[in-house]
């Protein structure tokens, strides 16, 4: 989801010497021998699999180690088979923002006995969500990510909208909030491998995830043991210009999703061909520029209405809930007065994630991560051109994937961006129809990683494979690269299963 550096040495300000502290050296050396208190988690899922959980204590600036401290909360489900034990695997859900103690409930599901009977696998919510000392900026809504809406009067709102939003979390969380960034989290899955008292780290990773460990690998590659990055970022591009590559995809699946919901009018009354459906899809964002469509509990506006498509459409599974959120937007624009539409759970579940403030999930925690990783373009008259020059070709995602966001009016990053060169072996999964991450953005992270394989699931649209979408060839080769420590010979193309 942010300017490439250009004109710099590859190593300047990265650091692969300097960035793993030994004893001596002057790192912060306290916190790589702490001692973890470990207990239940309290959390449903995790203490019925028999995980335990603890809190790892890690400098809020790590170029003042001897300064303030916060914890970072980890889970740990130990290997299943001790005496085959090869080390930890870490893990990151996405996001950014996304909390992550109980994401390997989900992703051991597609490990194999041998592959879970070797690691202890390792969550962790990021510095700044979850468990970890969570930001909560005091935000009115629930994501910074908005459209700007079909006109240049919607989107100064966005725009004045998201300078408030950076307004509230530089008051809210003060000069510390520099601090938030993906290469401080990389720094503290290095102390948590230290506190574990191992010598490196093996780890898994989906969506911001790949880009959380593609730094990780740039800052320590001697400690980084056997990687994984599942629909990957092109670190590169990470920031803004990540967000304007979404657009294409999203449209292309639009076009998808109209020509599957065509096909079954008889059930949803969408319209009989895609042109059809795409037309009434768009007429209703026109429509909620107008006036906001009662649904439930909200208003559901212009600013909004491309969110609730543009997340079912990560999944070419979620075709028929979302032709019914679809028909369920469009009952509730043409109810008459005092007809009340309720949403369905998974509109429900949407709207509430954009509109309704959550500290612990994503929210102002995302933008805090985003926008402490690069500086953006400050002046709005930027992304106001590039909107109006994408509206004829993405005429639904191109005023989201362009909008200006909080990031526009954010203090200057502590840190450049990490630039991601590197010839750590890993293994790179992407679909070509992934919406999120789109498929060049794997082959170019496996460029920029020369030691890695590519392996592409063809002909699927997905974002997030391995323990999400099931595929033989692609969980064959994740758990061979975990069990065994062997890459595919060369990038390999997967099937449809």
């Amino acid at each position: 989801m942010a300017g490439a550096l250009t004109g710099a040495s590859l190593l300047a300000g990265t650091g692969i010497a300097a960035a793993e502290p030994a004893a001596g050296n002057g790192g912060p050396d306290r916190f790589y021998h702490q001692r973890l208190d470990w207990k239940p988690c309290g959390d449903k899922g995790l203490d019925a699999a028999g995980a335990q959980c603890a809190d790892v204590t890690v400098p809020v600036d790590y170029a003042r180690p001897g300064g303030r401290t916060i914890t970072v909360a980890i889970s740990r489900l130990k290997a299943a088979d001790p005496a085959r034990r090869r080390g930890i695997m870490l893990s990151n859900p996405g996001g950014p923002g996304g909390p992550g103690l109980d994401m390997m409930l989900d992703v051991k599901k597609a490990m194999t006995p041998d592959v879970v009977s070797r690691y202890d696998l390792i969550g962790m919510d990021p510095r700044g969500i979850g468990r970890s000392a969570p930001v909560d900026c005091g935000w009115p809504v629930g994501i910074m990510l908005r459209s700007a809406g079909v006109d240049r009067q919607a989107f100064e709102r966005t725009a004045r909208l998201e300078a408030d939003l950076a307004k509230r979390c530089a008051a809210a969380e003060g000069p510390e909030l520099r601090h938030i960034s993906t290469r401080n989290t990389a720094r503290d899955m290095d102390v948590v491998r230290g506190a574990l008292g191992e010598p490196r780290i093996s780890y898994f990773g989906w969506s911001y995830g790949t880009y959380l460990g593609a730094v990780f690998t740039q800052l320590f590659p001697g400690r980084s043991d056997r990687i994984v990055l599942d629909s990957a970022v092109d670190a590169k591009r990470y920031g803004s210009p990540m967000l304007h590559d979404m657009g294409e995809p999203n449209e292309i699946a639009l076009d998808e999703w109209a020509t599957w919901t065509a096909a079954h009018d008889a059930e949803y009354h969408l319209g009989t061909t895609r042109e059809r459906v795409r037309a009434l899809t768009e007429d209703l964002i026109r429509r909620a520029a107008r006036q906001p469509i009662p649904i439930g509990d909200y208003r559901l506006d212009q600013h909004v209405l491309p969110m609730m498509l543009f997340n079912p459409l990560s999944d070419a599974r979620n075709d028929a809930v979302l032709a019914h959120t679809v028909r369920q937007i469009a009952d509730a624009a043409d109810a008459a007065d005092g007809k009340h539409v309720v949403p369905n759970p998974a509109l429900e579940k949407d709207l509430s994630f954009v509109y309704k403030p959550r500290p612990g999930m994503q929210n102002s925690g995302q933008a805090a991560v985003l926008c402490g990783d690069v500086a953006e373009r400050r002046d709005p008259e930027w992304y106001w051109r590039n909107i109006q020059r994408g509206r004829a070709g993405q005429p639904v995602f191109g005023a989201f994937a362009d909008n200006i966001t909080a990031c526009a009016s954010w203090a200057p990053p502590a840190e450049r961006q990490t630039v991601v060169r590197n010839p750590v072996p890993a293994l790179i999964v992407q679909a070509t129809g992934d919406t999120r991450t789109p498929y060049a953005s794997g082959v170019a992270l496996h460029r920029a990683m020369t030691g890695s394989r590519l392996v592409t699931l063809q002909d699927v649209r997905v974002h997030a494979v391995f323990g999400n979408y099931p595929n033989a060839c692609a969980e064959h080769a994740v758990n061979t690269y975990f069990r065994d420590g062997t890459l595919p010979e060369a990038d390999t193309t997967c099937r449809d299963d």
